[in-house]
């Protein structure tokens, strides 16, 4: 099941221009699953940095201004889009050209697999 997960993941990153990487983690920012080109800044896959949407979000869900859903960063060479769907956390990873409108529609091409993984971190 997780190839064909992976499989459908590379697609989705292949189907939008500048999409580098697309990252599934938990809460706490460890990859549940992962597909990424030689493009993505390795920097970014690694966990300390994944974990740090999961803690913003919550301090910033203390400013009285309801839940975050998303935050968009955009650094000299690329742009990161952090998206909060509880249980889980989608980083997506991009060229500083993409369209940012498309990344943040990623997510909702990725409403079945999301489902598919909760049921499944539900029964470990």
């Amino acid at each position: 099941m997780a190839e064909e997960l992976k499989r459908y993941l590379m697609q989705l990153k292949n189907s939008v221009a500048g999409l580098n990487a697309i990252i599934i983690t938990d809460r706490d920012g460890v990859p549940v699953l992962k597909v990424a080109d030689d493009n993505a800044p390795e920097l970014v896959m690694k966990q300390n940095f994944l974990s740090t949407f999961g803690l913003a979000t919550e301090q910033a869900g203390k400013l009285g201004l309801s839940e975050n859903r998303s935050v968009i960063s955009m650094y000299t060479t690329c742009q990161i889009i952090q998206i909060n769907h509880l249980p889980f956390l989608i980083t997506l990873v991009a060229s500083i050209n993409a369209n940012t409108g498309m990344l943040l529609n990623v997510p909702n091409e990725m409403q079945e697999i999301l489902k598919d993984l909760d049921a499944v971190l539900t029964l470990v």
